[in-house]
């Protein structure tokens, strides 16, 4: 994993699939880099690490928890994830878990964590 070392503070991690990662779209354009740029323009000094791969899943990510972790001390983390599970067919009880250990894993490091709604295609 090649994240940078965040001892800050006001670290704000992003864990996500493609829509947080800036998939097919300028990195400049994505929400990611827009809410980095706009904590900045209105004097926050947070850190914003973007953590997120494309077709990322709940399993996925709470399997490369441990190490983000290791990395990086969260002060908020935001959860954007559970889209690709529901276009692979992951049962809802699955999602739901997988969510529930990364936000206990998460509360566990300290951080706050805001967990992004996503509507699951209906498959």
């Amino acid at each position: 994993m090649s994240l940078p070392l965040v001892a800050s503070d006001n670290a704000v991690l992003v864990l996500g699939d493609s829509l947080s990662a800036s998939h097919d779209i300028p990195w400049e354009a994505g929400w990611v880099n827009l809410l980095r740029a706009r904590l900045a323009a209105q004097g926050y000094r947070h850190e914003v690490v973007n953590a997120s791969i494309s077709g990322e899943t709940t399993q996925g990510a709470y399997d490369r928890l441990d190490d983000i972790l290791d990395n990086i001390a969260p002060r908020v983390t935001i959860v954007e994830l559970g889209g690709n599970d529901g276009l692979r067919g992951a049962p809802p009880e699955a999602i739901k878990a997988n969510l529930t250990a990364i936000i206990d894993k998460l509360v566990a490091a300290g951080s706050r964590v805001l967990l992004v709604e996503m509507r699951l295609p209906p498959n």
